[in-house]
């Protein structure tokens, strides 16, 4: 692309996924395809890389384990500066630099869908997940219990509710004051 300020081009493009493109349960499969709209704007300092990536992202639900298979919608934006700042303070962490008029995509698009994703991906808002005892799938059975299960710790307690109860003495239980006497 030639260095006149203004110049556009756009593009669309079908390239496949690079490899470690999310998280480990729930991520854009390596060599998947993935579509970009690719807007190049030359500008004074770059060239101003703008565009939209969709891939379908797979995995698994973190509460039920169901398998999940989704398009996932990126927008992205990043500067490509024509020179590398000579001033070492002047540069900023990360700043990406055209190579013989060629830029790398692949670092941005990585940025891009990775932060995009979520971490604990769910097949759906009200997923309830996996019962804590048999891990039975809740979604599919609402009403599933394993009945009142007591907590070891009280066990002993509850065996104390089983015992009947001696019946309250009544003798010596009446405390009068001395205001009562008169």
């Amino acid at each position: 692309m030639g260095r006149k300020p203004g110049a556009e081009r756009t593009h669309t493009l079908t390239v496949p996924a690079p490899a470690d493109m999310g998280y480990d349960v729930y991520s854009v499969p390596e060599d998947s395809p993935m579509e970009i709209e690719l807007r190049l704007e030359a500008i004074m300092e770059g060239v101003l890389a703008t565009g939209t990536i969709s891939a379908r992202a797979v995995g698994e639900c973190v509460r039920c384990l169901d398998p999940i298979d989704e398009g996932v919608v990126v927008g992205f934006q990043e500067l490509y500066l024509y020179e590398a700042p000579s001033d070492p303070e002047e540069a900023e962490e990360e700043e990406f630099v055209l190579e013989d008029d060629l830029l790398d995509l692949e670092t941005v698009l990585r940025d891009a869908v990775v932060l995009a994703l979520p971490h604990n991906p769910l097949c759906g808002p009200d997923c309830p997940g996996l019962c804590p005892e048999c891990g039975a799938r809740l979604a599919d059975d609402p009403n599933h219990t394993h009945g009142e299960a007591i907590d070891p710790r009280w066990a002993s307690l509850s065996q104390l509710a089983e015992q009947p109860v001696p019946p309250a003495d009544q003798t010596g239980s009446d405390i009068t004051s001395d205001d009562s006497k008169e």
